[in-house]
């Protein structure tokens, strides 16, 4: 007996890019952004929505790549949940 999957491309998509999923991007990124030290370490998160939600956490200043280059303080931040 065959199993066969058949991908409903429309369905992923519309996931994809959906308010929904951004929201759940959002969430994570919040919290990768607070372990990481927020704003006030030089870091920072946003999410967009072009072809697909997609969320970032970054350093925006000298501080927080400082912190970043020597503590790896965003992979930490990304760690499991």
């Amino acid at each position: 007996m065959s199993n066969r999957f058949v991908l409903n491309r429309k369905g992923v998509r519309e996931l994809l890019t959906s308010p929904e999923m951004a929201d759940v991007i959002g969430e994570f990124t919040d919290k990768a952004l607070a372990r990481a030290g927020g704003a006030s370490a030089g870091y920072a998160a946003n999410v967009m929505t072009h072809h697909r939600a997609v969320g970032r956490v970054y350093a925006y200043n000298s501080k927080g790549m400082r912190d970043n280059n020597e503590s790896n303080t965003l992979l930490k931040a990304l760690g499991n949940d």
